[in-house]
Order: structure tokens, then sequence, then C-alpha cells
């Protein structure tokens, strides 16, 4: 693949290169992803595992292009773990804050064992533990709401 269109995809249209926190940016572009994928799970799932089999195509690469473990510029893992966690979600203004929020938490706190998939080199280790809190999230949310409701 072109290592132009390596940066491309592993920094989500180059969200990646946004100063400040590409990360939460990129989540929130995914959370709006989410919102306009609301009532068609078909192509959510689609979609989801799309971007995911580009991202472990190219995040393992793009961090040999950055010369650096998981380098911060690399937010495809956060695009596809995000659409994990609203995957059949009910939406309303407090889930979709709540979703995107705990899946933030769960990406920067990463219990066990996303703290041990991190470690993992390459693609593995980029993309397994915000997939992990993706998969967190949802169970987490789905609980939350039928427990409330």
């Amino acid at each position: 693949m072109r290592e132009d269109l390596i940066k491309l995809f592993a920094t989500c249209l180059f969200i990646g290169n946004v100063p400040g926190a590409p990360g939460s940016l990129a989540s929130a572009a995914g959370a709006l992803l989410a919102i306009a994928l609301y009532g068609h799970p078909g192509l959510h799932l689609f979609l989801f595992f799309f971007i995911t089999l580009v991202g472990f195509l190219v995040s393992g690469r793009m961090e040999r292009l950055c010369g650096k473990k998981d380098a911060g510029c690399i937010v495809i893992d956060e695009l596809s773990g995000v659409l994990l966690a609203f995957f059949m979600l009910p939406l309303s203004p407090a889930i979709i804050l709540t979703t995107f929020f705990l899946f933030r938490a769960f990406d920067m706190f990463k219990i066990y064992p996303m703290n041990r998939l991190e470690r993992c080199d390459g693609a593995l280790g980029i993309m397994a533990d915000d997939l992990l809190a993706g998969l967190y999230t949802n169970i987490t949310m789905q609980l939350a709401i039928r427990w409330a409701g």
C-alpha cells in the first residue's frame, strides 16, 4: 500500500494530525458517524468491520513510518472502537455523551486486559485496546440502559 494512503487512513483523513487531543477528536468523529448510521445496524456493522480491517492493515505500517510505538497521530483505532461502543444503542443526548466519555475513560485508563493488549507489537497493540474499550463501553451502556429502564 502506498505511504500516502497509509497516512490518510491511519490518521482518519488527517484528524490525527490536529494538535491537542486527536484521539478525542477521532472519537467524536466516530460518534457522529454512529449517529448518522442510527437505524441502519447492517451498514453500521459493515463499516465497523471495514474500518477495523483497514485499521489492522495500516496502523502497524504507520507506526513504523512514525518511528514511535502507537504514535498519537494514529487514530483509526479510536474510530473503530467508538463505532463498536455505539453499536445498537438507542440514541439520546444523555446516551451519546455518556457513551463518548465512557469510551474515552476506558481508552485512557486501560483496565485489564487492555493494559496487556496495548503492549503487543504493531497493529495488534494499536487496535486491540481500543476495540476492547468499545466492547466494555457497549456492554456497560447496554446493561445501564436495561437497568434504568
